[in-house]
Parts: C-alpha cells; sequence; structure tokens
C-alpha cells in the first residue's frame, strides 16, 4: 500500500531505539524503546490474538490467551519499563519525571482492573545500588524533584563522598537569581511492574494495557537535511525504511514549511518491542497493528509490509501465525502545530 502522505518499507528494523541524527546535541531527544508484556516461554499458553494501536500520545494493547493445556498454570507475568537516569547528554523523552509509573501503565484481565506490584532498582556502571540510595533516604527516581530535594538536604561531608563514589555530579545552573549549585544524580533506574496470572485449563482470557509513549523528537528533521551524511541516511533506511519517495515528501514539506515559518519540520520516533511476543506456545494467531500518525499532513514511515490505510491518519497491518522476530521503530514528520 502507497500513501501520498506515507510510504512502507518491507524489512522490519534492526535495533531498537533510534537517537536521529543531529549536528547538536540538544535538539535531539531520544525515545525510550517499550513494548509488551513478558513472561518465561511457555509450552501450552498460545496467543491467539494481538491488538496493537500505537499512537503518539497513547499505546494500548489487547491480547487473547488460551491455556490448552490440561492444568492451570499461575506465572508472573511482568511490564519492564525502559531504564531512566538524569544524565544531562542522555536527553530522554519521559512522560513524567515525578512518577514511579512515569509511563502511567494499566493493565486489566477479563476487564478488571489489576493492581501489579512494582520493583525498583538503581544502578551505577552495572552494579547495584539501591541499598545504597535506600539507607540515605534517597528516592531511586532520578528525574524527580524529590530526588533533586533529597540530595540539597544531605549534609556537606555526605555530599563530598557520594560525589567521590560517582553517585552524584555537578548540577549547578543559572536560575532567576544566578548560579544555583545543586548535585545530579549518576544512577539510573530500572522498573518493572508484574503480578501473579492464572491461566486457566482449557480455557480463554483477555489481557488488556496500556501506557503513553515516550515520543522521541528532533526539533528540525534530518531525513531530507543537506547536512545530513550518508551514513545518517543508511540509518534512517534501516530503522524506517525512509524510501526515496518518503524523502521526496518530507523535502517538499521541508521547502514549504522554510517559506511559511522560516524552520523544518520537527520529526517524531517511537520505538516498540514485538519480539517479546514470540515467547508463547507458537506464532501469534490473529496479529493486527494499527498506527495513527496524528494529523492527516502527517509522514510516517516503519518497516512493516502489508500496510492498508483505514482512516485520514490511521493504518493497519493484518498478519496471521506471526512470529515476530524483530521489532518496530516508527518515524513520523509532520509541520510545527498552530
Amino acid at each position: 500500500m502507497r500513501d501520498a502522505k506515507m510510504r512502507f518499507g518491507a524489512a522490519v528494523a534492526a535495533a531498537l531505539c533510534f537517537v536521529g541524527p543531529s549536528a547538536d546535541a540538544n535538539d535531539s531527544v531520544a525515545a525510550l524503546t517499550t513494548g509488551g508484556l513478558v513472561f518465561k516461554t511457555s509450552a501450552d499458553i498460545e496467543m491467539r490474538s494481538e491488538d496493537l494501536a500505537i499512537s503518539l500520545k497513547r499505546i494500548d494493547v489487547r491480547y487473547r490467551f488460551f491455556n490448552r493445556g490440561a492444568a492451570d498454570q499461575t506465572v508472573t507475568v511482568a511490564f519492564p519499563m525502559p531504564e531512566v537516569d538524569d544524565i544531562y547528554d542522555n536527553s530522554i523523552a519521559v512522560p513524567d519525571d515525578e512518577s514511579d509509573n512515569f509511563l502511567k501503565f494499566r493493565v486489566a484481565v477479563d476487564g478488571r482492573e489489576v493492581a501489579p506490584r512494582i520493583e525498583q532498582k538503581a544502578f551505577l556502571a552495572g552494579k547495584d545500588v539501591t541499598a545504597r540510595l535506600a539507607a540515605l533516604n534517597l528516592p531511586l527516581q532520578p528525574r524527580s524533584k524529590r530526588a533533586a530535594a533529597a540530595l540539597d538536604a544531605l549534609p556537606p561531608q555526605v555530599k563530598a563522598k557520594l560525589t567521590k563514589e560517582g553517585l552524584v555530579h555537578d548540577g549547578s545552573y543559572y536560575g532567576d537569581k544566578g548560579m544555583e549549585n545543586h548535585l545530579a544524580p549518576s544512577w539510573s533506574v530500572r522498573t518493572t511492574y508484574y503480578w501473579e496470572q492464572t491461566f486457566p485449563a482449557g480455557r480463554e482470557i483477555v489481557v488488556e494495557h496500556s501506557y503513553t509513549p515516550s515520543v522521541g523528537a528532533k526539533v528540525e528533521t534530518g531525513v531530507a537535511a543537506k547536512r545530513t551524511t550518508a551514513q545518517q541516511r543508511a540509518e534512517y533506511r534501516n530503522r524506517f525504511c525512509t524510501e526515496e519517495s518518503f524523502v521526496a515528501d518530507v523535502a517538499a514539506m521541508t521547502k514549504m514549511t522554510m517559506k511559511k515559518e522560516g524552520v523544518p519540520p520537527p520529526e517524531f520516533r517511537i520505538a516498540y518491542v514485538l519480539k517479546t511476543g514470540a515467547n508463547w506456545a507458537g506464532p501469534i494467531g490473529d496479529f493486527r497493528l494499527t498506527v495513527d500518525k496524528g494529523s492527516p499532513s502527517a509522514l510516517i514511515s516503519f518497516c512493516e509490509s502489508g500496510a492498508k490505510k483505514i482512516g485520514p491518519t490511521t493504518f493497519e497491518v493484518r498478519k496471521t501465525n506471526f512470529t515476530p522476530t524483530r521489532d518496530l521503530d516508527i518515524l513520523i514528520v509532520d509541520t510545527w502545530p498552530k
């Protein structure tokens, strides 16, 4: 399917999360890679269907599971959130810096909302530092105001020790009253929501979950920019299957926005893990992907075959007996909102 405002390639992107080609680090925000539910590979639990809807504002997933075994199975089902830090150079899109549930994850089973438990661990250079932070009553969420306030309240000798350990770094900045001296967290946090789920023998259950996506962005798209290198163009092609016709459409949009607004259009990126769908018994029986590009004028590209336009802004991919082997990256280029 080819549309004047979108192009789809045939291959699936090989990597997980894309930081767009950028002349300056501060004009790009990376999308955190998210995905679906995770549990150990099961020989009896099959995924009869997966209905995945992705937009810039929300990701909604509906699964139909069937336990074809002779006995009930109770397993731990998890939703791992992407790892988050507060390093200035690692510009990432986090919907809610203050909440442990920073993607606003929700889950329901057979129509009833589930209250999952949460596991949080802090890491520094791959080492678990959760206990060290807990002993100092420091919040684990490094981007939160709570963590900043807790660091400000520490005695000078403790601040010096944490700095020496590498757990914090200089986070000073110019405020309304001039230079403000602060420490900033150097650790990252890994958050997982999980719950025990029983899959009754010989019966189907429906699991639904939704969350706010981490949308990466570049102030100025690099798809058709003259400064974009050959290697960066190849990254776009490998990641998002940006065919020549899509690049031409972006170039035309850029020319128009430069004339009207004086600036090129921005780009937005969403990264989604599909491969966890290969953990079930057999392939996904019925797979449906719906992508909403946001506005009719937006240009969209991602690597998936068989896409059909089903609305002014929505596109659909359907597959049967589907075994995901790679993940999905979506690129949207649009004019600045009025």
